[in-house]
């Protein structure tokens, strides 16, 4: 499917066509940058918890992730342990899921490692591809799922401690903050990704 003209006239992804949520996330934050450990920490978050589910389902139980992972402050959540996890899993704010739980925890562990390696958004950051590896989706049958940064990324990752963040989480982790734009050729917003003002 290509782009979709909205009751406002304009051309969207199709996944954004309705007004709503998905339609305002895709119109203001899908693509644009985001600055600092702690926003890079909250995305790689909401990615991981959103494998095999709807994005909407993350949008709508975002201010829930936010209050149950102390708006993902990582210096907080890497010293949590089973008091914090049962408590976590109890919480109906957001995705109880046992293995995503404990892959935060132990991803804010290996966030406060990496540090020593230059941090979190610039690791992620440094597996932007370049402007000619870009793909130009005509229509959502020819967007890509993982590339071969992607992979890179996601093993680089696992190799330094990190979990839930296979190929798939990573490059949409890649498109969420503009290093790889897959909006389709007809989108208002193709084009956008990876500029303007970096968004919290």
């Amino acid at each position: 499917m290509e782009a979709v003209t909205g009751e406002d006239g304009v051309a969207r992804c199709p996944w954004a066509a309705a007004p709503g949520d998905m339609r305002a996330y895709h119109d203001t934050e899908w693509g644009v940058p985001v600055s600092g450990e702690q926003a890079y920490f909250e995305r790689l978050t909401l990615e991981a918890f959103q494998s095999g589910l709807s994005w909407a389902i993350i949008l709508r139980k975002r201010p829930g992730f936010r209050e149950a992972f102390a708006d993902f402050d990582v210096d907080e959540i890497a010293t949590w342990g089973e008091t914090e996890r049962g408590r976590l899993l109890a919480d109906a704010g957001i995705v109880r899921n046992r293995l995503k739980v404990d892959a935060t925890l132990a991803n804010a562990r290996a966030t406060v490692a990496l540090r020593d390696h230059g941090g979190l958004e610039a690791f992620v950051e440094s597996y932007r591809p370049p402007a000619e590896a870009q793909p130009a989706p005509r229509a959502t049958e020819e967007v890509p799922t993982t590339s071969e940064a992607s992979t890179r990324l996601s093993k680089d990752l696992k190799r330094r401690g990190f979990a839930f963040v296979g190929p798939t989480t990573m490059h949409a982790l890649m498109e969420a903050l503009g290093l790889v734009d897959t909006h389709l050729t007809g989108c208002h917003r193709r084009g956008v990704a990876g500029r303007g003002g970096a968004v919290r």
